[in-house]
């Protein structure tokens, strides 16, 4: 009897105040779609992190004299890799000496431009230094750094890729959240003010329940139900909008850097792993804002 009354309670709340259980659906919608926007391209950011081990490779050429003078690194050439060593950020060295990077040289182009082998002498080369760095974010200070080392003919790097991917990650990121913010507070507001209606439209009858020893939480239940019910909703609703936005909109303009291997790819897989928090959060998020509202601003 009580269930079946709570359920006939729920469902004419729901029907009575339409319009405001609506926007509170596209409200709640919006609001955790943006929420899981943002978390996703966070997600996306974290996994894209491992595609960025050989973009936080340099290669370091030794000027030509220098590596003609001493080709083993014992001497000039030393200080030079001790300097790279020191630098910030530098999380390993490896020495190349002219052939050896002459022989790497012919192996990466024999195949594609034969040419431009056959014209390249074998002293053309200087001898060259390959860096890890330990953070990829740091690419470009470290370039610049390197840069001002005597001895250092050329810093080879994409540090400058590296920083501007993450960047746009970054900022798409931050603005995702900041629209879920304002979103969650339009929606908190948007809950209290349904839920004061609702209690007011039904006053005379919850305090007649009041007067024959119905239990607050008893009362109080059907509003919070119609709020968590619409919060579901519109979570559901936001999950349905990720997917065919990762599909319709997100595939098309990341098609180039996925092609580039550039960022980690979304998947449908990764929007469905974020539902079940997203539908979790807005049903708290709504439970706790109907009921502290009936607590603080309805008496009946």
């Amino acid at each position: 009897m009580a269930l079946k009354f709570i359920a006939s309670e729920v469902g004419q709340g729901l029907r009575r105040n339409l319009s405001m259980t609506l926007a509170m659906i596209i409200t709640t919608a919006v609001a955790l779609g943006m929420l899981g926007a943002g978390l996703l391209v966070a997600m996306t950011a974290t996994a894209s992190q491992a595609k960025y081990d050989y973009l936080n490779e340099f290669r370091v050429y030794v000027d030509r004299p220098i590596s003609l003078e001493d080709p083993d690194c014992a001497d000039r050439c030393a200080s030079i890799r001790h300097q790279i060593e020191a630098t910030d950020g530098v999380e390993s060295v490896e020495y190349k000496n002219p052939d050896e990077t002459y022989e790497e040289f012919v192996e990466l182009f024999a195949s594609t431009d034969p040419v431009l082998v056959e014209s390249t002498s074998p002293d053309a080369l200087g001898s060259r230094f390959t860096i890890i760095l330990a953070d990829p974010t740091r690419a470009e200070a470290v370039a610049a750094e390197l840069r001002e080392v005597p001895g250092i003919e050329v810093v080879h790097g994409q540090g400058e890729l590296v920083e501007r991917v993450f960047s746009v990650l970054d900022g798409i990121r931050n603005a995702a959240f900041a629209v879920a913010l304002v979103q969650l507070v339009a929606t908190v507001l948007l809950i209290a003010n349904m839920t004061q209606i609702a209690a007011f439209t039904r006053r005379t009858a919850l305090g007649i329940m009041r007067l024959v020893g119905a239990s607050r939480w008893y009362t109080d239940l059907p509003f919070v139900l119609e709020a968590v019910i619409s919060a579901v909703v519109g979570a559901v609703r936001a999950v349905v909008g990720l997917v065919v936005a990762k599909s319709v909109f997100l595939d098309r303009v990341l098609a180039e850097a996925y092609r580039a291997n550039l960022i980690e790819r979304i998947t449908t897989a990764d929007i469905l792993l974020l539902a079940p928090g997203l539908v979790v959060a807005g049903a708290v998020v709504s439970a706790l804002t109907a009921w502290i509202t009936l607590r603080l601003s309805v008496r009946y």
